[in-house]
């Protein structure tokens, strides 16, 4: 029988988000530096003179110290030469905040001077991808604030998603006028016609039909009746919404296109449709299904079920994808529990993301352990110690795009939602401003990123939450090579099993590279290995020197190899290709190498 999928949020975010909440307290206002709607009027406090070559003010700040002094005179105001410029003009100071009269007099007196070539004022600039003007920006607290946010204003600045396609497995698009924009042609792969409830099971129309339950119980037992949750819309949201046009909220790669893949509806979705629907939208053949004609870069597979292993179905699908160089992402599942008991978390090769609350904590309901890759805000509609079903803390939750229909689509809005399945989308709309940002990227290269440039949370994590809370900027400004980081990085994100008593190795060709590695060259290393005593792990340079990483220990019983090793490299050509070397010197204990890499 196949497995059934169901939505990865917390029991309550489908349904009781959807019920009438109590009026939400005013939001904390964005920073100054992101309530900015519109550019303001900065007075004019300098301006640029450049002279004629001929001049002997051009080459001369004496000369030009000279002419200020005469012009000053001249228009009566107080003009004093300040510095000479890169390109040779000479910067006038106007002594203070000036009116607009008395700057078109200065003006017009340089532009009199025969020896003037060009006078022009020294005019504010301001970073224009800081803050959309939609309307609810300021409640997205998500993407902005300091504690809980994923910091993506600054990332704007190096792209917004251009080019850049992501499918959004799930139940399908409710139309919004939010995100229409932004949509390109999907598919419905729900198989069983009285699941989709269209009538026809597969077919072209990716529209959202309702994922609604007439009666408890009919979905199996323990499933209760509810309404319909919009579910894909309000991911779709998250990651694209359209930005600057004066409504509502703004996705994290609001230039890119949204490919809703239906998979979701009446009682979820099956393992058997999901596994297709991965295949197309990363550009693979499905057999009686036209090829895609926009395939997905960035999928986002905010859903889930419980199983104690990852289903060959799901992993062949998986694996697929991510080598036609789509990168996978994740919900870790919202059952406060491990998330290696969930599926398709447990697979090999996606991004495995936790959720975290407005307060950077683990959320209450967010599963953890040591296959999440990540974290990334989820919100909080209520406390954990609130009724379950309310919503006490709307304004914690993730605001995205909705409908309000209660069974079938009625008309859009917006609303607060929590879970992982809000939090994955935000890891989604970050992979998409990284393959804008740098469209040769690979899906290993996004996930070591995401990764080495995470952010420890602020607030507490028990059971683990991966690397910490994504920070766009700093991740996009470290593939874009405009952050702090020194040198480059190169990574490995394809698993390698270890089994016991074996030796195994992964490998990352360098290239592009001039002279020696550093003497400090970094090797950040994820393994995936219980009772991680029982590894030796080495790093091999080109020409065969090993260098030892990590011994073995007969003590040590804790779980995985998250580690980041300094050393002196120094001595090797950086060009050629390095090995990480695992041994498994004892029985018992097996595992993988998730992901490496080397920074220079």
């Amino acid at each position: 029988m196949a497995a059934t999928a169901t939505i990865a949020g917390v029991v309550a975010t489908s349904s009781v988000a959807l019920a009438a909440a109590p009026a939400a307290p005013s939001p904390k206002p964005a920073p100054a530096s992101q309530a900015m709607t519109a550019l303001p009027t900065a007075p004019v406090e300098d301006v640029i003179v450049t002279y004629k070559s001929t001049a002997s003010e051009a080459g001369s700040n004496a000369a030009a110290r000279s002419d200020a002094a005469a012009k000053a005179k001249e228009t009566g105001e107080s003009l004093s030469f300040e510095r000479r410029l890169a390109g040779g003009a000479a910067l006038v100071d106007l002594g203070g905040e000036t009116s607009r009269t008395d700057v078109t007099d200065v003006m017009n007196a340089f532009r009199a001077d025969p020896s003037v070539a060009s006078v022009e004022p020294d005019i504010r600039a301001y970073a224009m991808a800081v803050t959309p003007n939609d309307t609810d920006y300021a409640k997205q607290w998500d993407l902005f604030e300091a504690t809980g946010g994923m910091n993506v204003p600054g990332a704007w600045d190096k792209g917004t998603g251009t080019g850049v396609t992501v499918a959004v497995i799930d139940t399908g698009y409710a139309a919004h006028s939010d995100l229409a924009a932004n949509i390109v042609s999907g598919y419905d792969f729900i198989s069983s016609s009285a699941d989709a409830r269209d009538g026809n099971g597969r077919d072209s129309d990716a529209k959202d039909e309702g994922d609604w339950n007439a009666t408890a119980g009919e979905c199996g037992t323990g499933s209760t009746a509810g309404n319909s949750s919009w579910h894909g819309t309000h991911v779709a949201g998250t990651i694209g919404a359209t930005a600057n046009n004066s409504k509502g909220v703004a996705g994290i790669a609001y230039s890119a296109k949204i490919q809703p893949v239906r998979v979701l509806g009446k009682c979820g979705g099956s393992s058997s449709d999901i596994a297709d629907a991965i295949t197309w939208a990363s550009g693979g053949t499905v057999p009686g299904v036209a090829a895609n004609a926009t395939p997905s870069k960035v999928i986002n597979l905010s859903l889930g079920g419980a199983s104690a292993t990852c289903p060959s179905v799901y992993q062949t699908a998986i694996n697929g994808a991510v080598s036609r160089g789509t990168t996978v992402v994740v919900a870790a599942g919202n059952s406060n529990a491990n998330a290696s008991g969930f599926t398709p978390a447990n697979c090999a090769g996606v991004i495995n993301v936790a959720s975290t609350s407005r307060e950077g904590n683990r959320s209450f309901y967010s599963n953890y352990g040591s296959i999440v890759d990540v974290s990334a805000p989820g919100g909080e509609t209520r406390r954990a110690t609130d009724t379950p079903g309310t919503i006490t803390t709307p304004e914690n939750g993730i605001l995205s795009t909705l409908n309000s229909g209660t069974t079938t689509q009625s008309v859009e809005n917006y609303k607060p939602y929590q879970g992982t399945s809000m939090a994955a989308p935000h890891i989604a709309g970050l992979a998409a401003l990284l393959k804008s940002a740098k469209s040769t990227l690979t899906p290993a290269d996004i996930e070591s990123a995401i990764k080495s440039n995470a952010r420890p949370l602020p607030g507490t994590c028990t059971g683990g939450c991966g690397s910490g809370i994504a920070d766009a900027t700093k991740t996009v400004n470290a593939v874009t090579g405009t952050g702090t980081t020194p040198g480059a990085t190169f990574s490995n994100a394809t698993n390698v099993t270890i089994t016991d008593n074996a030796t195994v190795t992964s490998s990352i060709p360098v290239t592009g590279r001039t002279g020696n590695a550093p003497a400090a060259l970094k090797v950040d290393v994820d393994i995936k290995h219980t009772w991680r005593g029982d590894l030796v792990v080495d790093l091999i340079a080109p020409d065969g020197t090993v260098r030892s990483l990590k011994t073995s220990s007969s003590s040590d019983s804790a779980d995985n190899v998250i580690a980041t090793y300094t050393v002196d490299a120094s001595s090797e050509v950086a060009n050629g290709t390095w090995k990480l070397q695992v041994r498994d010197v004892a029985s018992g204990d097996t595992g993988y190498i998730d992901t490496w890499s080397l920074t220079f």
